[in-house]
């Protein structure tokens, strides 16, 4: 049995599947509470099946796994020949995932560093890929987190959403509460700060908006190698067009990832989200 560092995140990494079974990382899934009903995100409720219930504004609300479904994942995987796990999350001041985590590594089998990553989205994504390239080439769980901290501190996270309502609901906009008396007259540009979602500016309309969301990311980006990942909500066409400016203007650019988040982080933005993460290399 061969021994080795393990790399874990949660469901709100938005790893694409064949990444992540390429890279053998795990993601444990938060849950998304539509109505009475408790449903695990990417395997029990689509981005789509959310958007339809939030349109129609029926009650939807997050969980974070329990204590009890992270000690699962750490005695399957050290069952499996890990001899080390690092597991990255979301936010700590977005969810309570990374304390869930926190507590059931405190009897895992193996030696288990838990870390909060700041990010969210793919912005998580690219700190669990990163900490897994550097598992992969042999690298300590040390290693693997530094190389994890590293991505965090050189990746960016914006987003333009339709409406701050569904933000103020879940309690996740913080310092953005300054822009609400003001958001049925302007188009939002929030940013992720200190793991906090936090304003940016504020735009007479969604088009000047999502072109003032792309100009923000070209400026971030400059001519450095960068990765970029591009999320949306029920809205593939403004992605999809974000997405080949984004192509034709970055000339750093390496890889470019498109993808609709997931109910989790859906729930929180609502229809209509158009995100963009730029990771440095």
């Amino acid at each position: 049995m061969s021994r080795h560092v393990a790399i874990v995140t949660d469901s709100t990494a938005y790893l694409p599947a064949r990444t992540m079974e390429r890279h053998g990382i795990t993601a444990v899934p938060l849950t998304v509470v539509l109505g009475d009903r408790a449903l695990e995100e990417g395997t029990e409720i689509s981005a789509r099946s959310l958007a339809q219930a939030l349109q129609k504004r029926r009650p939807v609300t997050t969980s974070r796994p329990s204590p009890e479904l992270f000690a699962e994942t750490y005695r399957r995987i050290a069952e499996s020949g890990a001899d080390g796990i690092v597991s990255l999350h979301l936010s700590a001041e977005l969810s309570g995932t990374h304390d869930a985590a926190v507590v059931a590594a405190r009897e895992a089998p193996v030696p288990v560093r838990v870390v909060d990553t700041g990010m969210i989205a793919m912005a998580l994504g690219f700190c669990a890929l990163a900490a897994a390239e550097a598992a992969e080439a042999g690298g300590t769980v040390d290693e693997a987190v530094t190389a994890a901290e590293k991505r965090a501190a050189s990746t960016s996270a914006f987003f333009y959403v339709d409406t701050l309502d569904y933000l103020r609901r879940g309690g996740r906009i913080g310092a953005a509460q300054a822009l609400l008396g003001s958001a049925l007259a302007v188009k939002p540009l929030l940013r992720l700060d200190g793991g906090r979602i936090e304003p940016l500016e504020k735009v007479r309309t969604a088009s000047r908006a999502i072109a003032r969301l792309e100009e923000i990311v070209a400026d971030r980006a400059g001519s450095a190698p960068v990765d970029i990942a591009v999320h949306h909500l029920a809205a593939p066409d403004r992605a999809s067009a974000l997405a080949d400016s984004l192509r034709d203007r970055l000339p750093g650019l390496a890889d470019l990832h498109v993808s609709e988040v997931g109910a989790v982080i859906g729930a929180h933005t609502g229809p209509g989200l158009l995100g963009v993460v730029v990771s440095s290399r």
